[in-house]
C-alpha cells in the first residue's frame, strides 16, 4: 500500500519569517560595505608629507581618530587643490606636542551616528537569527516539518489501498478462522447503514493475539484493503517519548486525524508496550508514569466515539495478551479477541503456494512434502523458508530452485547452517555416529505419529555436532502419556547408545537431558500424569503464552510434596532411560551396520534410511517397561 500525502495544507508562517530573516540580513550586510554618508570622504596622503606641512605651518586644524588623521591646509600649494586632506596615523608619542608648537587646532573627532537602518538591524536580526536556528534544530530533532512541537503530532503512517499494492483476504492464507471473524468488521465499513438500522453495534476494538509471525500485521491491511477504507499504522513503541505527556499528546492527535478520514482503520501493533497492566506483581497500582498516562488517553478516546460518527475501527495485536491492562478488555473497547494461531497443514499448503508464485519453482517440486515437514512453522517461517531455498539456487548458478533447496532451507531453519570447517577427530566421529543412530532407532521404534527422516554427523548450528531429523507423519495438537514417554526414551536414545558401546557418556547429551526433564516436570506439575500425585497442577501457568515462555514456576508447596515430584520425575526419566537401553541392546548389530555407513556416508536419508529403520525390533522387556 502506498504512503497516502497529508491532506493539510503546509503552514505558511515559518515561511514567511525565513523570507524577512533573509532579507534582513542581505539589508545588514550590504549597509556594513556601504560608505558611511555621514562623514566626507577626503583624498588620502602620506604621514610624512602631514608631518612636513605641519613643520611648515600649513596646518589650521586636525581632527585625529584611531582610523585617520583629517586635517585643514592653510593655503593649498595649488588653486584646484583639496584644502582638507587625511592620513594614516601611526604611533607617535611627540605629535601632540609637534601640533602644539607650530600652533595646530586639533581634537578628537566627534563620534559617528550609526544610520537608521542599521539600527533597526541590529535589533532585528538576532532575534530573527536565534528563532532560524531553534526551528532548523526542532525539525532535525523531530524529524519532519511540522515545527518545533511536532513531537505532539502522531506518527501513524496512513496508507490507502490502491489497485496495485491492495492486500486482500486472498494474499492472507492459513488463518481461515480469524478471516471469518474479521469479515464482520470489512462488511460493516462497507455498510455501516444496514447495521445502525437495526440497532447492532459493531465492535470498537478488535484484538488479534498469536506468536510472533502467525501474520496478524498481514491480516489487518487485508482488511483495510478489503474494506478500501484508510489505514493507520502504528507501533505502540511509537507512542512512548521522552517528554512528559507526549505519548498521551500523540493518542488525542491520531484519533483526532483518524476521525478526519473516518471510515478508517486504525491499527496499534505491539499493543502490550502501552498497554501493560497497571497492577503492579503484588496487586498494588503502580505509579503514574509516562506509560500509564498514554494508556489512560487510549481507553479515553476508545470511549469517544459515538454512535452517530462515522465508524472508526481500532485493531491491536500483541503477543502477550496476558500481560495487558484488564481495562483494555472489557466490553465497549477490545470487544474481541481473535486468534491467529499457527497454520495447520493445509494452512501450511496454502501459504507455500503463495510464496511459491513469487519465486521460479522446478517442475519436479512437491510442496505438500514441504508443508507436511514444517509442523509449528508460522507464515513468516514460511516465507524465509521459501526465500532461503531460492537463496540456495541462485547461490548453486541455478535457474530454478528445486526440492533439494527446500529440504536445506528446512534444516537450516530447524538445526543451523552446516559447519564443514569444524573438524571432528575420528573418536569424537566414532561417538557422535552411535549418539544420533541411538536417537533414530528408538525414535523409529517409539509412538507419536513422528518418522525419523534423516541423520547426520555433520556439524550444524552453534552446538549441534549431529542431528536426527523427524517429521510429523500426521497433525497431532494432543499427546497421551505414552506419547511423552515415547519422546522421553528418544531423546534418551543417544545417551543409551554411548553406554552400551563406550561404557561411558559424554557431554553431548546435555541438551538431550535438559529437554527430557522438562517434559517429565510437566507431565508430573502441568498435565497430572503421575498415579502417585494424581490429577493436580503443581506448576503455575505463567510466563508467555505466545513467545514460548516454558518456565513455571513451581507453587508453594510443602518438603514432603517437592520431594514427591522430584521421586516422580526421576521415575519417568529412569524408566524411559531403561527402555531405551532395553531397545538398543535388542538391536546391538542394527545400530552397528547403521552406524559404519553413516561413518563413510555422514548422511543417511529418505527410502535409504527407511529400508534399515524396518528391520528393528521392540523387544518384549521394552514393552514391559512400559
Amino acid at each position: 500500500m502506498p504512503i497516502r500525502k497529508d491532506d493539510t495544507p503546509p503552514n505558511r508562517r515559518f515561511g514567511i519569517v525565513n523570507l524577512l530573516l533573509i532579507g534582513f540580513g542581505v539589508l545588514l550586510l550590504v549597509s556594513s560595505f556601504l560608505p558611511n554618508q555621514g562623514m566626507q570622504q577626503v583624498p588620502r596622503v602620506p604621514y610624512s608629507l602631514f608631518v612636513s606641512q605641519v613643520d611648515d605651518g600649513n596646518v589650521r586644524r586636525a581632527y585625529i581618530t584611531q582610523e585617520q588623521i583629517r586635517y585643514e591646509l592653510k593655503a593649498p600649494p595649488e588653486e584646484d587643490a583639496p584644502s582638507v586632506l587625511a592620513t594614516t596615523p601611526i604611533f607617535d608619542m611627540d605629535l601632540p606636542k609637534r601640533l602644539e608648537e607650530h600652533g595646530v587646532e586639533f581634537a578628537a573627532a566627534p563620534p559617528q551616528k550609526p544610520s537608521f537602518i542599521t539600527t533597526a538591524l541590529s535589533w532585528i536580526v538576532p532575534p530573527l537569527i536565534f528563532i532560524l536556528v531553534l526551528q532548523f534544530f526542532a525539525r532535525r530533532s523531530m524529524g519532519g516539518a511540522q515545527g518545533a512541537l511536532s513531537f505532539t503530532k502522531s506518527k501513524a503512517k496512513v496508507y490507502v489501498p490502491d489497485e496495485e499494492s491492495r492486500v486482500t483476504f486472498a494474499d492472507v492464507a492459513g488463518v481461515d478462522e480469524a478471516k471469518q471473524e474479521l469479515t464482520e468488521i470489512v462488511d460493516f465499513l462497507k455498510s455501516s447503514e444496514r447495521y445502525t438500522a437495526i440497532g447492532a453495534r459493531i465492535p470498537k476494538g478488535v484484538l488479534l493475539v498469536g506468536p510472533p509471525g502467525t501474520g496478524k500485521t498481514l491480516l489487518s491491511k487485508a482488511v483495510a484493503g478489503e474494506a478500501g477504507v484508510p489505514f493507520f499504522i502504528i507501533s505502540g513503541s511509537e507512542f512512548v517519548e521522552l517528554f512528559v505527556g507526549a505519548g498521551a499528546a500523540r493518542v488525542r492527535d491520531l484519533f483526532e486525524e483518524a476521525k478526519k478520514k473516518a471510515p478508517c482503520i486504525i491499527f496499534i501493533d505491539e499493543l502490550d508496550a502501552i498497554g501493560k497492566s497497571r497492577a503492579g506483581s503484588m496487586g498494588v497500582v503502580g505509579g503514574n508514569d509516562e506509560r500509564e498516562q498514554t494508556l489512560n488517553q487510549l481507553l479515553t478516546e476508545m470511549d469517544g466515539f459515538a454512535a452517530k460518527d462515522k465508524p472508526v475501527i481500532v485493531l491491536a495485536a500483541t503477543n502477550q495478551p496476558e500481560t495487558l491492562d484488564a481495562a483494555l478488555l472489557r466490553p465497549g473497547r477490545f470487544d474481541r479477541q481473535v486468534l491467529v494461531d499457527r497454520p495447520d497443514l493445509s494452512g501450511r499448503k496454502t501459504i507455500l503456494d503463495i510464496y511459491a508464485r513469487k519465486v521460479k519453482l522446478a517442475p519436479g517440486v512437491d510442496l505438500d512434502k514441504i508443508a507436511q515437514a514444517t509442523s509449528g512453522f508460522a507464515g513468516a517461517d514460511l516465507a524465509n523458508l521459501v526465500n532461503e531455498g531460492a537463496l540456495l539456487a541462485a547461490r548453486a548458478k541455478r535457474t530454478s530452485v528445486e526440492q533439494g533447496d527446500l529440504n536445506e532451507a528446512i534444516e537450516r531453519v530447524v538445526a543451523g547452517l552446516e559447519k564443514k570447517s569444524r573438524v571432528l577427530q575420528p573418536d569424537e566421529k566414532k561417538v557422535v555416529a552411535y549418539h544420533e543412530v541411538g536417537h533414530a532407532i528408538v525414535g523409529h521404534l517409539m509412538p507419536g505419529g513422528s518418522k525419523v527422516a534423516k541423520i547426520s554427523i555433520v556439524p550444524r548450528g552453534m552446538a549441534a555436532l549431529g542431528y536426527t531429523l523427524q517429521l510429523p507423519t500426521e497433525e497431532r495438537f494432543l499427546n497421551s502419556k505414552e506419547d511423552l514417554e515415547g519422546q522421553i526414551a528418544t531423546l534418551l536414545g543417544g545417551r543409551s547408545a554411548e553406554e552400551i558401546v563406550f561404557g561411558e557418556v559424554t557431554t553431548g547429551a546435555a541438551n538431550d537431558l535438559q529437554r527430557a526433564t522438562d517434559i517429565a516436570e510437566q507431565m508430573v506439575g502441568t498435565y497430572g500424569m503421575s498415579d502417585i500425585l494424581g490429577p493436580l497442577a503443581y506448576d503455575k501457568q505463567g510466563g508467555s503464552r505466545f513467545l514460548g515462555g516454558a518456565n513455571n514456576p513451581r507453587r508453594v508447596v510443602s518438603d514432603a510434596t517437592a520431594q514427591a515430584i522430584d521421586k516422580e520425575v526421576r521415575t519417568l526419566v529412569d524408566r524411559a532411560h531403561d527402555r531405551a537401553l532395553s531397545i538398543l541392546r535388542h538391536n546391538r548389530e542394527l545400530m552397528e551396520s547403521i552406524s559404519q555407513q553413516i561413518l563413510e556416508k555422514e548422511v543417511i536419508e529418505g527410502d535409504d534410511l527407511k529400508d534399515l529403520l524396518a528391520s528393528s525390533v521392540m523387544p518384549e522387556e521394552a514393552q514391559a517397561i512400559a
